[in-house]
């Protein structure tokens, strides 16, 4: 029913689409989980309790409209964002291309959202409430001090959610992968550590950086003492398998195609880091094999939502149950025990 749904939806534009995907969810009409998940998928991240280790990625509820319903459809974790301290309208429309040959999307949106106001007053208001949400912090497109943006919104949202997200890595805000350099890094996370609570800070990175550069990260994560990493973010690398019209256009690619390179970054920084930081894999997630590799290459949890475009909400329950079968036929009793196992 819900690939039937995924279907229906693609006959709009994609940003009508997600937009009917959004109301649908505040409307109580996407999918609600019945019984809790099986003990074997509970999980911890950078201290935080999950019931189970499949997110949804950020860009899916950039203006934390919808977390609460998305946790209720059985996400472990919900990271909504991201966020800029004014509200902004992003790139020129259009800005989203399904590639549908590839499974796989290109966007320019460049942090499309309503700013910090309406974020902070919606996140307010479920204070109280259970379930994991994070958030996904950005910088406006005409800042001029990208790392003060960073720093308004944890300040103002530190209280409010359980984990932030430092997301350098978008390729649609210009010169925003600037600050993914060791010095830009360091005086970043300077800035945002003063202004911190105990909630975990992580940081979101490019598969387009190189295997050299891995290093580097590492050890501003350690100086600064960040939490955890996301990967990866979107790449603007165009793999010669692309076979979609739209392959030409620019912006991030996600999906499908980006599972090799990410999944690859996520083994290298494991190696790098050792067993203690916490690593989210995201990119090309799309069934319980490819969350399950993720896990074994050393994500202690995943991400998805380009999979969400074509195989609708009730992917994460396919998922969950793949990622039992597969655990437990490797001989795991926890996802814990499986990360870094490949």
């Amino acid at each position: 029913m819900h690939d039937q749904l995924a279907s229906l939806l693609r006959v709009f534009p994609p940003e009508t689409a997600h937009r009917i995907g959004i109301r649908a969810l505040q409307m109580g009409l996407g999918p609600r989980q019945r019984a809790a998940d099986p003990a074997i998928l509970a999980t911890e991240l950078a201290g935080l309790k999950l019931p189970n280790p499949v997110g949804i990625a950020a860009g899916f509820d950039k203006n934390a409209e919808a977390p609460d319903p998305l946790l209720a459809a059985g996400f472990g974790f919900v990271e909504c964002g991201a966020v800029t301290p004014r509200a902004q309208d992003g790139k020129p429309r259009p800005r989203v291309f399904r590639l549908e040959e590839d499974r796989a999307v290109i966007n320019r949106m460049g942090f499309p959202n309503e700013g910090l106001d309406q974020f902070e007053s919606r996140l307010a208001a479920r204070t109280g409430k259970s379930g994991i949400v994070g958030v996904n912090l950005g910088a406006n497109l005409d800042s001029e001090d990208r790392s003060g943006d960073y720093a308004i919104c944890l300040e103002r949202l530190r209280e409010l959610a359980q984990f932030f997200t430092v997301n350098v890595s978008s390729p649609n805000t210009p010169g925003l992968r600037n600050l993914q350099s060791r010095e830009s890094l360091d005086e970043l996370f300077t800035r945002v550590n003063a202004v911190r609570s105990s909630a975990p800070v992580l940081l979101k990175i490019a598969p387009d950086i190189t295997d050299n550069d891995v290093a580097d990260v590492v050890g501003v994560i350690q100086d600064h003492k960040v939490d955890g990493l996301i990967v990866s973010n979107t790449t603007i690398a165009r793999p010669e398998t692309l076979g979609s019209a739209h392959a030409g256009e620019q912006g991030g690619l996600s999906g499908p195609p980006v599972f090799e390179r990410s999944t690859e970054l996520v083994r290298l920084f494991r190696q790098a880091a050792g067993p203690e930081l916490a690593i989210i894999g995201v990119g090309g997630v799309s069934d319980a094999d490819t969350a399950y590799a993720k896990i074994r290459a050393g994500a202690n949890a995943i991400q998805l939502y380009t999979a969400l475009v074509y195989r609708g909400p009730g992917l994460v329950q396919e998922i969950k149950r793949g990622l039992v079968e597969r655990l437990q036929a490797d001989g795991f009793a926890s996802v814990s025990e499986a990360v870094g196992a490949g």
